[in-house]
């Protein structure tokens, strides 16, 4: 059935309807998600905000699906990957290398979550999104994804176990913190700034600790040999 709207794109127009396959670029599913987001914000991560997304965007409502083939979990992934990539041009323009660690790995952290802010609503929807048992999977990946993208733009070059358990600890620190952000109304996120700065503390006694335990027993296996 034809679509009898009609969408203006740049200095021309085209009668848009459900069979027209416009170019796929990156424009397309650009445009389609800046839309998506305040859709998404106020009634979740459907495929209807999506529909309405492409429609708002100046497209037919199928356009959603052009642009994102997978539907809402393509446009997700999308998203997510898009503010990782940002996010480490963002650390990009820090003096990371004059910073300790546990700035580096701060920043990271407050970095990602200045990216979301104007966007906060939509976050919101699209962590109630993934907290359901079929995103579990995509959501536990993408985690993974940002945790390591944030140590290794702090210059993190482990191979060994110790790789996995500071993804791990990342992971609990920025899950938690993402959380906390997400219901803090006080001033430029201040309070968030205070609860990261405990966690990272948190995680940093974690591992003196851990080193100490390691030395100890490193020496009583050397005693007994």
């Amino acid at each position: 059935m034809r679509w009898s709207g009609r969408a203006v794109k740049g200095n021309y127009c085209f009668l848009a309807h459900p069979f027209y396959t416009p170019p796929m670029t990156s424009n397309l599913k650009q445009s389609i998600l800046e839309k998506l987001l305040p859709e998404a914000g106020f009634s979740g991560w459907t495929e209807t905000a999506l529909e309405k997304a492409a429609q708002t965007a100046g497209y037919a409502p199928t356009y959603g699906r052009i642009a994102f083939p997978s539907g809402m979990a393509e446009a997700a992934d999308y998203y997510i990957n898009q503010v990782d990539d940002d996010m480490l041009e963002a650390l990009k323009k820090l003096n990371l290398s004059g910073m300790k660690i546990r700035e580096r790995i701060t920043a990271g952290v407050w970095a990602r979550l200045e990216l979301y802010t104007p966007h906060k609503e939509a976050v919101r929807t699209l962590v109630s999104w993934f907290a359901l048992p079929a995103h579990a999977p995509s959501a536990a990946r993408h985690l993974a994804h940002t945790c390591d993208s944030i140590w290794h733009a702090a210059g993190d070059n482990a191979t060994d176990y110790n790789w996995y358990t500071k993804r791990f600890l990342l992971a609990g620190v920025y899950s938690s913190t993402l959380l906390y952000w997400l219901n803090d109304t006080s001033e430029n996120h201040a309070e968030t700034r205070a609860f990261l700065n405990r966690r990272i503390e948190n995680v940093m006694q974690i591992q003196k600790t851990k080193g100490k335990i390691a030395e100890k027993f490193s020496g009583l296996f050397a005693r007994a040999g």
